[in-house]
């Protein structure tokens, strides 16, 4: 046994077919036999959180269901958990990288693709803290530069030292596109700062309970560099 417990749930996603997706069973799951977590800086607390469906990541596997992909697109999706919206984009052909700093974040990735029977595609550690460490024996870390990254609920620290934005610009063509869904907390506006500074013009659009939880409020932020 892993140590935690499972379930899997067919979630509908507005504009693709459904998905069949294996999650933890609840947020009391917990197990890091070998303290791979805690090397991260991930507590128990947190630990379960990569492996649960939020009602963000849905509004993103929905937003990315129907925006139009650009042949050579190459897409980052960062802070990925469960990866849904990396999955809805590799499903429709994409060249798309997964990312996430939990340890077990590639495992449930590959499960999921086995699940909806779909091909293998990239995943990487993706960790953009400031103190950020290398996954031991895991995954490679996040190469190159992409034409379009995304996320959901990837605010929610303070960053005081701006590690997310400049982990983006580090990995963003000099034309590249960013979309955030974000569930109105309180990191959005010197986030938003920090990407008009490098060059970043902003729009977002607010989002409904249509997609997820019912009493969800949150918005997609758009970022466009070029």
């Amino acid at each position: 046994m892993p140590g935690y417990e499972v379930k899997v749930q067919t979630l509908a996603i507005d504009g693709a077919a459904d998905l069949q997706i294996r999650s933890l069973l609840d947020h009391q799951q917990f197990a890091d036999p070998a303290g791979a977590a805690e090397a991260l800086g991930i507590s128990s607390a947190q630990w379960p959180l990569f492996g649960q469906v939020w009602p963000s990541g849905l509004h993103l596997a929905a937003a990315m269901a129907i925006r139009p992909l650009t042949e050579g697109e190459r897409i980052l999706e960062i802070g990925c958990g469960l990866a849904l919206a990396s999955l809805i984009c590799h499903r429709r052909g994409a060249e798309v990288t997964a990312s996430d700093i939990h340890p077990l974040a590639g495992a449930f990735l590959l499960e999921n693709l086995r699940l909806n029977e779909l091909a293998p595609m990239r995943y990487c550690h993706g960790d953009w803290s400031e103190d950020a460490v290398a996954s031991e024996g895991g995954a490679p870390r996040v190469q190159g530069r992409f034409d379009l990254i995304i996320g959901s609920d990837v605010l929610y620290e303070r960053d005081d030292g701006g590690a997310l934005a400049a982990f983006i610009d580090k990995h963003a063509l000099p034309c590249c596109e960013l979309l955030i869904v974000d569930p109105n907390r309180g990191n959005r506006a010197a986030f938003g700062k920090r990407m008009a500074a490098l060059g970043f013009e902003f729009s977002e659009a607010l989002l409904s309970a249509e997609v997820g939880s019912s009493d969800y409020r949150g918005r997609l932020m758009r970022f466009v560099r070029c």
